[in-house]
């Protein structure tokens, strides 16, 4: 695992300087803190960095920017790769000579031999440039899945790029600005939809594309994987196969030259996957979990003890409270990049520190298994009202619905008058797992300039496209499949996966996903919803599947998720500085009516969590004057104190 950064230039531009590459490099040493590198190509027309976690090939045959034998092709990569060795007895057989054991190494040569068809062969996670100095061109791809991130711009004929933001901000000639319409969708989605980031001008890679730079400087964009070309229709049914085929993954995603272990909530997905590492070990697995001060109610403890004794793990536990919180405020606008606005965030970033302190550099997650398996309650209640009072209400006429918007009272209960004002104008029911402001309650919060600047934007304009991919590539158009679906195009890579990228990475951690497997996920994806949700209980296929191979205690336990008590916070020292900072913002921006945001403060409000992490990045990395930020800032710097 590492961080890679760089530029290519077109010839109108100025020379790469190496002092440049090697700056933005440093900015996401935390990614990397084993080893760093530069490559600057001959004619100065490329840059490339790496900052190194050293996983796999400890020695400095792993050491990036890597050079191909003839030195034309240069890598740097982000990722693992987990099936590296099928390939290497191939690629000898063809002439190319191996320096070390690495998976960058296969990777490159790959490259070589078959050009961008290479990502089909890759099982794994990675965000990778390799560039090619006969043909003058740069290659860029992320993984299927999005569990990796990349970012880019151009500007002024260069195309610069970057694992993290701020990699890209180190450049000179990058402004900082805010794209209002990326803000606009935030606020609804808790993060900015791909392509874009809250960052004008900064865009993300989205997953299961890749790119190439030519030359003359031109970006074409491809996508190379969607998430039905990996099912398959009619398979994948067998509990016994399926089981078959995490097992597999998770015994691939414990190839590792250095210690690894397990996220452990107690919940079914992670005690899945301490069942499934330890059958599998000779000796005990490490497992981290995270709880709150004063047993609180969210803490799972109890479960992820009973699992760690059951399996004779090593188990370790950190408990954070509210000062946690407002000390690592900082910390999590810095990392983030962008507003990643989900609290999880903070409990995830010293659960991670938790693991690196105990010398554990490398875990597994359960990312995934909820979108793949109907694992959340509120689907149901979507299903329900989908199947029921959604379609009598969407066969009336027009003007009959129109007069029923108008007598739902929005303050009262702003979903339900969301999901009518959806049905009143022909919009999908289901937005995704994670919805903040709908878009009636978010126009109201938002500034009349700002409204006036935007016209008729909607963020069912982001929705829209993916339904519309859903309803030409689906062989099951049930709507159960339809909120599978999103989730794993929308708020999985853009919400889920970046925050356990982000602050894992920020504690020099990697974290694995198994449940992210891509022909795990053809395999889930295949299953017929009435095995998902089969008496309408959450996960019954995949209960039924792991039934015997974990304690029946925690597979009948009620599903909680994970949580953070941020209603109890907000009406204290966390509240008082929340409403310090929204009603100071609101003064002095044309963001947000300052009304609106008063209420919400009054009331405590949930949303205003989401509203002081735009703030704080807008503090940090918009309005700060000077050069872009370059270390984590102090409580000081964002007048936090």
């Amino acid at each position: 695992m590492c961080g890679i950064t760089g530029v290519v230039r077109t010839e109108q531009a100025p020379p790469i300087e190496e002092a440049l590459i090697w700056r933005m490099a440093d900015v996401i040493a935390h990614r990397g803190p084993d080893d760093a590198g530069v490559y600057v190509s001959p004619g100065q027309r490329a840059g490339l960095a790496n900052r190194r976690l050293a996983i796999i090939d400890l020695s400095a045959a792993g050491h990036q920017p890597m050079l191909s034998n003839d030195g034309n092709l240069c890598i740097a990569y982000n990722g693992e790769v987990y099936n590296y060795t099928d390939y290497q007895a191939e690629l000898a057989a063809k002439g190319y000579r191996f320096r070390g054991n690495s998976d960058t190494e296969v990777i490159l040569y790959l490259y070589q031999e078959y050009g961008p068809q290479m990502l089909h062969k890759l099982r794994g996670m990675f965000a990778l440039a390799i560039w090619d100095q006969d043909k003058q061109e740069l290659f860029i791809a992320r993984d299927r899945i999005g569990i990796k991130p990349l970012y880019y711009t151009q500007i002024n004929g260069q195309f610069i790029f970057g694992s993290e933001i701020k990699t890209i901000l180190q450049h000179p000639d990058v402004l900082r600005e805010l794209d209002d319409e990326a803000f606009y969708h935030f606020l609804t989605f808790l993060t900015s939809p791909a392509p874009k980031t809250l960052f004008k001008g900064i865009f993300k890679l989205q997953p299961g594309h890749y790119g190439v730079i030519n030359r003359d400087g031109f970006l074409h964009l491809h996508e190379y994987w969607d998430v039905f070309d990996s099912a398959q229709a009619g398979e994948g049914q067998a509990q016994a196969e399926l089981l078959a085929e995490l097992r597999e993954s998770i015994r691939l995603r414990m190839v590792s030259d250095v210690p690894f272990g397990v996220f452990l909530s107690g919940g079914i997905d992670s005690s899945t996957n301490v069942a499934l590492m330890a059958e599998q070990m000779d000796r005990p697995v490490q497992t981290f979990s995270v709880g709150y001060e004063n047993d609180h109610p969210y803490n799972e403890f109890n479960y992820a003890r009973q699992v760690a004794t059951h399996f004779g793990a090593d188990h370790h536990e950190v408990v954070i409270g509210e000062q946690d919180l407002l000390s690592f405020l900082p910390g999590l606008i810095y990392h983030q990049d962008e507003p990643i606005a989900d609290p999880v965030c903070v409990p995830l970033y010293f659960v991670s520190k938790l693991a690196r302190d105990s010398g554990t550099i490398v875990v597994q997650v359960g990312e995934g298994a909820d979108e793949l398996f109907a694992g959340y309650t509120h689907w149901i209640d979507i299903l329900r009202l989908q199947r029921g009072a959604w379609q009598h209400y969407s066969r009336l006429p027009h003007s009959l619905r129109r007069l029923a918007l108008a007598t739902v009272p929005l303050d009262r209960d702003s979903v339900r008058y969301e999901f009518v004002r959806r049905a009143t104008m022909g919009e999908e029911l289901f937005w995704g797992g994670a919805e903040a402001f709908g878009e009636a309650r978010k126009n109201r919060l938002i500034h009349s300039s700002l409204r006036h600047r935007l016209g008729d934007l909607s963020s069912w304009d982001v929705i829209r496209p993916i339904r519309g991919r859903f309803e030409q590539r689906s062989t099951q158009t049930d709507y159960a499949n339809w909120m599978a679906y999103i989730d794993l195009r929308f708020r999985l890579p853009e919400l889920l996966l970046m925050r356990v990228d982000k602050m894992s990475m920020a504690t020099s951690v990697e974290a694995r996903v198994p449940y992210l497997d891509h022909e795990f996920v053809g395999r889930a994806i295949s299953l017929p919803h009435s095995l998902k949700l089969n008496g309408g209980t959450t996960k019954p296929f995949f209960k039924q599947m792991v039934r015997g191979l974990i304690p029946d205690e925690i597979i009948d336990r009620p599903k909680q998720g994970f949580a953070v008590p941020l209603d109890d916070w907000l009406h204290t020292q966390l509240g008082d500085l929340t409403a310090r900072k929204l009603l100071d913002f609101a003064a002095r921006t044309d963001y947000f009516d300052r009304d609106v945001v008063q209420k919400m403060v009054n009331q405590g409000d949930y949303l205003t969590w989401y509203l002081l992490n735009f703030v704080l990045w807008y503090e940090l990395w918009i309005e700060s004057s000077g050069p872009a930020v370059d270390a984590v800032p102090t409580l000081a710097d964002l007048e936090l104190a």
